[in-house]
Formats: structure tokens, C-alpha cells, sequence
């Protein structure tokens, strides 16, 4: 059974459709075929879980405040 990795942002749930739905796959082989190494799905997943992002701030801003608890702990 995996274990799924917390949502930190956006980014993050996109990653995880795009996996569901085997886009991932596809945006991989796309990039293959154009002769890129990488589809930069990661790089954009990353910038997507900018915290300064408005989407970030008003729909994973609880998520903020309890990583902060845990960390505080």
C-alpha cells in the first residue's frame, strides 16, 4: 500500500490529478518524443506550492498553521 505525502500546496493536489488520471505518463512520453530529458511537471508543481500564491493562502492556509503547531511541538 503507498503512503501519500501531505498536500503542501496547489501544486501539490495538481500533481496528484495529473497522476490519477496517468497525465504524468503522457506529458513524460510527449517530452521523450520533442526530445526534452524532463517535462518539468516537478518544477511547476513546486512553483505552484509557493505560499504567497492567493490559491495557496486562502485554500491551504490551515494546512500552514498546523505544520507550524507540529513543528512547534
Amino acid at each position: 500500500m503507498a503512503i501519500e505525502k501531505k498536500t503542501q500546496g496547489f501544486g501539490s493536489d495538481l500533481a496528484k490529478a495529473a497522476r490519477f488520471v496517468r497525465a504524468d505518463i503522457a506529458a513524460d512520453r510527449i517530452a521523450k518524443a520533442l526530445g526534452y530529458d524532463d517535462c518539468g511537471c516537478a518544477g511547476r508543481a513546486e512553483a505552484l506550492n509557493n505560499p504567497d500564491l492567493l490559491v495557496n493562502k486562502i485554500f491551504y492556509k490551515n494546512q500552514e498553521d498546523e505544520n507550524n503547531e507540529e513543528q512547534g511541538s
